[in-house]
């Protein structure tokens, strides 16, 4: 048989990532660079703020000698990729060289005061932190800039709610924003006053005497509420999940979880692999909802495929509470397959990156399940950065989802990591219990078949629940 790479198959080539339907939605509607419906006399109609966000980068390279400025600029790097996605217009980085971030100003004084003339040199509109800001660390810097600060967490959680798409994203991104945005609450004049109801002006109304609740402790405790309802809502969508996977266990329904860095090109693979037509965009966490594709090894056992959501650096722990019962598809799972993208500047950040977070999921996943690396975008990767990657692991498949070279490679990669089964048999199964030659195909590892008058005699590996089933007719 030819390799496949001499013969592609013609419809992969044309169309491998399967029918984008989600792209034409997600593309529908976009904002227009250049054009800004800020006017600027604001007595011509009801002033609105509505333009493209234009934003200053800053970061703090923590010269601690763990980190190097290549790393530094490797995270700015993608903090602009990150801004971009979420369909900001990136003018400018500046990148403080400093032990720690300053307490106060996460910059320092003297450099905030520089962010803001580069500011009010490009008429940005925002500022986006390379780190995770405290509320009085976020107020201070904004009192110096005069303009809007986030931080990469906050960054991060709005690219989330822009792509979740099914009821159980929505929620978990939902989840993760109002704990973030909890201990973020601020309160302006008025605002903080107490709240309370009768005739208070003439110090009358029975229950309205006393301090009574502010503003803002109003709304933290909306949000309390919420987050109860959310994690309720969750913990129920999550036994929906728990049920499938126990049905796929019950059945012997092997499993193959996809994990790896946003944008290294997860759901390319799985659309090459079981062409799922899963959306696919150059861009940062472009699919977030988790997809489950069945797929056959070539002896014709079953198993199955699940793309999960992508992994950056310092991946805000909100998102990795909220997203934990998606995640742990991942730690559930046969094998891993770990997507890397070999033309990235730093992959093996990348592959630390994603066996940190898997970690937090479940400490011992990537040490107790098969780990198969498969270095993505070959077509463009730097020769000598593959053959790096592919001497520092065991498991090493070196693909290109775009081209299909190396595909076939990693799919019996895959297939010879599924567990399979262990106990011998020799069995003559009577014709009139074709259902378990059917389970025997499905479940085992036929060595042998042969009809006789009596039945079928086959000689097979099988796990010990069907080894139960099969004791009656063993030869």
């Amino acid at each position: 048989m030819a390799h496949p790479q001499h013969h592609p198959t013609p419809v992969l080539d044309e169309q491998p990532d399967g029918d984008q339907f989600d792209r034409e939605e997600r593309a529908a509607l976009q904002r227009v660079a250049g054009l800004s419906t800020e006017l600027e006399d604001v007595t011509e109609v009801e002033y609105r703020q509505l333009r493209l966000e234009r934003v200053v980068l800053a970061g703090v390279w923590a010269d601690d000698g763990r980190t190097t400025v290549e790393d530094a600029e490797n995270s700015m790097r993608e903090l602009a990729a990150l801004a971009e996605t979420a369909g900001s217009t990136v003018l400018d980085g500046v990148i403080q060289r400093r032990l720690k971030p300053d307490p106060a100003t996460y910059l320092g004084s003297g450099k905030a005061r520089e962010l803001r003339d580069l500011v009010a040199e490009h008429g940005a509109d925002t500022v986006i932190c390379d780190g995770e800001l405290g509320p009085s660390q976020r107020r201070a810097l904004e009192d110096v800039v005069k303009v809007k600060v986030i931080d990469r967490t906050a960054l991060i959680l709005d690219i989330f709610a822009q792509h979740a798409k099914s009821r159980e994203g929505r929620a978990q991104v939902e989840l993760a924003q109002l704990q973030y945005l909890l201990p973020r609450l601020r309160g302006w004049g008025e605002s903080m006053s107490r709240q309370a109801g009768g005739r208070v002006a003439g110090g009358e109304g029975i229950g309205s005497r006393g301090p009574g609740e502010t503003k803002i402790e109003l709304d933290r405790r909306r949000i309390n509420t919420r987050i109860a309802k959310l994690r309720r809502d969750i913990t129920a969508m999550k036994t929906v999940r728990d049920t499938k996977r126990s049905s796929r266990r019950a059945h012997k329904v092997s499993s193959v979880a996809i994990v790896g860095y946003t944008n290294a090109g997860k759901s390319s693979l799985l659309n090459r692999l079981t062409g799922a037509g899963v959306l696919v965009e150059d861009q940062l966490f472009a699919t977030l909802d988790p997809t489950v594709r069945r797929a056959e090894t070539e002896d014709g056992r079953s198993y199955t495929l699940s793309d999960t959501v992508g992994f950056v650096r310092h991946l805000p722990h909100q998102l990795v509470e909220a997203f934990r019962s998606t995640l742990e598809e991942a730690s559930g799972a046969d094998v891993l397959l770990h997507v890397v993208d070999g033309s990235h500047p730093d992959p093996e950040g990348q592959i630390a990156a994603v066996h940190e977070v898997l970690a937090e999921v479940d400490e011992g996943a990537t040490l107790r399940l098969p780990e198969i690396i498969a270095v993505n975008k070959a077509d463009v990767a730097d020769p000598e950065v593959v053959d790096r990657i592919v001497r520092m692991h065991p498991r090493v498949v070196v693909v290109s989802a775009r081209t299909g070279r190396g595909v076939e490679e990693l799919r019996a990669a895959v297939e010879e990591a599924l567990p399979r089964p262990e106990i011998l048999v020799d069995v003559l199964v009577p014709y009139d219990r074709g259902d378990l030659v059917t389970r025997l195909h499905e479940e085992g590892e036929v060595l042998s078949e042969e009809h006789t008058g009596e039945g079928t005699r086959l000689q097979a590996k099988v796990d010990p629940d069907l080894h139960g089933h099969l004791a009656g007719y063993a030869v």
